[in-house]
């Protein structure tokens, strides 16, 4: 039963940032392994921690596993960058918090050397979370609550920074495959809370726009709760992401199958989302289409 996780970031010890990478990354993989995940795009660089290769130096440790794919800044990247991660070992993209919508001008570059070279782009859609999640819960009654914003304190992680959901909404992917027919798009989180009808709309009718299921608790309930999967979203063009630490994978792998059942997918329609839509977006599998 192979496992594809589409949404996995390259780990960091937020509370020893000093911690080796070679022993964070080959706990990551374990953690991986141990919760069935046979493949993960590993998400590396960026605005912070190793630079593009340390990371791809040290995600070859477990190159059965790990498919490195850049999160990139389209505001300060264009499309030769672009060519020379791919030409470093890259397969895909991983995009966040741009200072212009994401279907602004400025970065069409950055997607016509991705739909070029064959890399799909992972978009964050909707607010950025993390943190104190104030829908179940609060500092005022809850200490790890309390621990957790006063560690974002401390370390600087409650600045200002200039990024805005409406920037990242599940409609400006519409856009960019409109112009970027062949490049193969996945929206992170559904859409986001509150994008979800968004997201439907755009997936329903773009061939090569995708969502990956990864999110936590809430967005896992609202999938369910909401008829979100093979309803309002096609089992074709759904995937799945942890995005989230090590010991929490095992549980968010365990809430899919949850959802599966809650949902009632056949097994076709349950290797989809594991495995199958990821592989064919990356190129590891081939679509087959129906025959007339």
């Amino acid at each position: 039963m192979p496992i594809w996780d589409v949404h996995c970031h390259f780990p960091r010890n937020w509370d020893n940032p000093d911690a080796e990478p070679e022993q964070v990354i080959d706990e990551r993989a374990d953690a991986l392994r141990a919760a069935g995940v046979t493949r993960a795009s590993l998400l590396c660089g960026g605005r912070f921690g190793l630079t593009y290769e340390q990371s791809l130096s040290f995600a070859r440790r477990h190159e059965d596993l790990f498919l490195p794919s850049a999160a990139v800044d389209p505001d300060d990247m264009n499309g030769r960058d672009i060519r020379r991660l791919h030409e470093q070992g890259y397969r895909g993209l991983k995009i966040i918090g741009t200072r212009r919508a994401y279907d602004d001008y400025k970065y069409f570059s950055v997607y016509q050397a991705a739909e070029e070279l064959g890399m799909p782009i992972l978009f964050h859609l909707g607010v950025i979370g993390g943190g104190v999640d104030y829908s179940i819960t609060h500092p005022r009654r809850d200490a790890q609550a309390a621990a957790m914003l006063r560690r974002m304190r401390e370390g600087g992680r409650m600045m200002g920074r200039d990024a805005s959901a409406n920037r990242m909404r599940p409609f400006h992917l519409d856009t960019i495959a409109n112009n970027f027919p062949d490049l193969k798009i996945i929206g992170a989180h559904m859409g986001g809370t509150g994008n979800y009808d968004e997201a439907a709309s755009v997936t329903r009718w773009r061939h090569n726009v995708f969502l990956d299921m990864s999110g936590g608790a809430t967005i896992e309930r609202h999938a369910v709760e909401r008829r979100l999967i093979g309803y309002e979203i096609g089992v074709e063009k759904l995937t799945w992401g942890s995005d989230c630490r090590d010991h929490e994978i095992a549980d968010h792998m365990a809430s899919l199958e949850a959802i599966f059942d809650q949902v009632g997918l056949s097994e076709d329609e349950r290797d989809r989302i594991r495995w199958r839509n990821a592989a064919e977006i990356f190129g590891e599998a081939e679509p087959v289409f129906a025959a007339e």
